[in-house]
């Protein structure tokens, strides 16, 4: 019998990041709130936020790489996907919010 576990799904590699993040989404109404990374892979992140998003909604998030990660300078990312996951029982009373990313983009510096 294969044994499944979490890291088996993973096909990338995860760095445990704490980056400040943006996070937009439509829940009654366009919203945005203020997050921070805990995890981030090329396929997806897992941010913590205030309150709940719902699993299956569609989010967009910009967030800058920096120097530690990229090996030259600062790099913006946006990116869009779909929350998978969402646990209570964060830092500080925070939920995590895992997601996986279907599409990114480098943005110039403003």
């Amino acid at each position: 019998m294969a044994e499944t576990t979490q890291d088996n799904k993973r096909a990338t590699r995860r760095f445990a990041l704490r980056l400040p993040v943006s996070v937009s989404y439509a829940n009654d109404g366009a919203q945005e709130k203020a997050a921070q990374t805990r995890d981030v892979s090329a396929r997806g992140i897992c941010f913590y936020v205030d309150s709940a998003i719902t699993a299956g909604s569609a989010i967009e998030f910009t967030l800058t790489l920096p120097p530690e990660i990229t090996l030259t300078e600062s790099i913006r990312v946006r990116c869009k996907g779909k929350v998978v996951r969402v646990d209570d029982g964060g830092p500080d009373g925070k939920v995590a919010v895992a997601a996986v990313i279907d599409e990114y983009e480098f943005l110039s510096e403003p």
